[in-house]
């Protein structure tokens, strides 16, 4: 990381607010632009990418000192975060997800656990081949981002500040999750123009899906509005009155667990941030269950996902550009991890004989979340992409419990104790 505590130009937390919040104004603009150069741009260029990179290169320039700021810790980590989370697991629905279908339920389960699963292959595989890959704290980076494709931005950061991995590690497969992902996605819709003839050969019954499309349409038509003043300021209210709730009970929790059972530092108990993750998850997804899910009409789940861009952003000012070119070997271990799971997958959607939107969106839904689930739905049809929205955000729920059963095998497999 350059040394820029006593040369940043800018060390003002109030000017590099300023300066986060205008750069994700520019790159949200710029890719919002259907034609021209920006458009072409985007193609090849995820806007994500560049919510890590831009904020990356400040730091490394020297313009500000992404190690000096309050921005991130306190203020984006350990309370944007958790109202992130607040936020996108109350919109669950988990009734409808219910009434999507056994054999779709299965392939979203299969691929959520073929993704943790295809973690430990790839860790075991990777160090035989090339052991310098995996070593140090590797495996808490793999822990997040196991936490991103299980679930989604939020739980990769949960993860993140769990395993305590480092910003420049975190940049590393904040990039393979991108580099890897993205190329899945892409793959997923050249498929999804061939759904037809493929399904046709697998034998599958695409019969369900038509009743499928009219029950997302009802939905979406049933729930969508124009959010009042009264409609957000219940939305910050929720998210950041839970938040207070969880850092309240997070404190004694972590004390008493840390004093009174043994095997809690082994897995993290004993971590006050650990219970605030956890306190609010939990929360948004009781809060599911009530009236203040009916707040996703007015825009709750984007809300959320602004804060979740502020909070890359900041995760951005911590990393060192340059030394991301340091393990190139990580791609490599991404691709075995995905290929694992695109094998599990396929093979239990050939027995079950799903159609190819299924696999699809069950892939998609836990590699992409709700970002891009919703776009791969809607190569198949476009008021499916709805399903792809429920499906991805329902990964927020199970995202942080599943990465961190696989943060700690994989620190398990490492030798690592945590301290």
């Amino acid at each position: 990381m350059p040394d820029t505590a006593r040369t940043a130009l800018i060390s003002n937390d109030i000017v590099v607010l300023g300066l986060i919040a205008a750069t994700l104004g520019l790159v949200f603009w710029t890719s919002a632009r259907q034609t021209g150069f920006w458009k072409k741009f985007y193609t090849f260029v995820p806007a994500l990418l560049l919510c890590y990179f831009i904020p990356g290169i400040y730091n490394t320039v020297g313009l500000v000192d992404g190690n000096n700021t309050k921005l991130y810790n306190p203020v984006a980590s350990r309370v944007l975060l958790p109202a992130a989370l607040v936020l996108l697991t109350l919109t669950i629905d988990l009734k409808g997800v219910l009434k999507l279908g056994p054999k779709l339920l299965i392939m979203y389960a299969v691929s959520s656990l073929s993704v943790a699963f295809g973690a430990i292959v790839a860790f075991v595989v990777m160090r035989a081949v090339h052991p310098e890959t995996v070593a140090g704290d590797t495996w808490g980076g793999m822990a997040a981002l196991a936490g991103s494709w299980i679930g989604g931005g939020a739980n990769m950061l949960a993860m993140k500040e769990i395993f305590q991995v480092d910003a420049t590690t975190f940049g590393q497969f904040a990039v393979v999750d991108v580099g890897v992902g993205y190329v899945w996605m892409a793959a997923l819709i050249f498929l999804a123009s061939r759904a037809q003839a493929i399904d046709a050969r697998s034998g599958a019954d695409v019969s369900g899906i038509e009743e499928l499309k009219q029950r997302i349409e009802h939905f979406r038509a049933q729930h969508e509005r124009v959010a009042s003043l009264t409609d957000l300021a219940m939305i910050v209210g929720i998210a950041f009155g839970v938040v207070g709730l969880a850092h309240a009970i997070a404190g004694p929790l972590s004390a008493w667990f840390g004093a009174n059972v043994s095997w809690a530092r082994t897995v993290s108990l004993h971590e006050p941030f650990f219970w605030v993750v956890a306190v609010s998850t939990f929360a948004g997804l009781g809060l599911s269950f009530t009236r203040a899910r009916q707040l996703e009409g007015a825009g709750a789940s984007k809300i959320g996902s602004l804060l979740l861009y502020f909070l890359i952003a900041c995760i951005g000012l911590q990393m060192d550009i340059l030394a991301l070119l340091d393990k190139p070997w990580l791609f490599a271990l991404g691709i075995i991890w995905i290929a694992v799971h695109i094998a599990i997958l396929w093979g239990v959607g050939r027995l079950l004989k799903v159609p190819l939107f299924y696999f699809a969106i069950g892939s998609q839904s836990n590699i992409g979340g709700p970002a891009s689930a919703p776009v791969v739905a809607s190569a198949f049809h476009p008021s499916l992409a709805p399903v792809g929205a429920l499906l991805g955000t329902l990964g927020y729920a199970t995202g942080t419990g599943l990465a961190y059963l696989v943060g700690i095998t994989l620190r398990s497999i490492a030798g690592d104790t945590p301290a």
